[in-house]
């Protein structure tokens, strides 16, 4: 019994682990629209991406060229990484 007790809680415990795990996605695009507050992204495909307060946002500007990681949380892409690639030469 108290064998399969044991088994029973480390199977719950995995579950919980891998429950709580969440992918990660990338996306590639130019930046349309950037909110006020510096929280919110919008690229010109429509994903909406929103920006945690850890990350500097204050080189996003409509027209940059990205590269993002986010995270789904719930119904919020949260970028976990973003790159603004150099725009072509002149």
């Amino acid at each position: 019994m108290t064998r399969l007790l044991t088994l029973t809680v480390a199977v719950a415990m995995a579950a919980l682990t891998l429950a709580s795990v969440t992918w990660a996605d990338d996306v590639q695009g130019k930046i349309k629209t950037v909110d006020p507050s510096g929280t919110r992204v919008t690229l010109e495909d429509g994903t909406q991406l929103t920006i945690p307060g850890n990350l500097d946002a204050k080189a996003l500007k409509p027209g940059a060229d990205v590269r993002v990681t986010y995270a789904d949380r719930g119904s919020d892409k949260v970028v976990t990484s973003i790159e603004v690639r150099p725009g072509p030469r002149k």
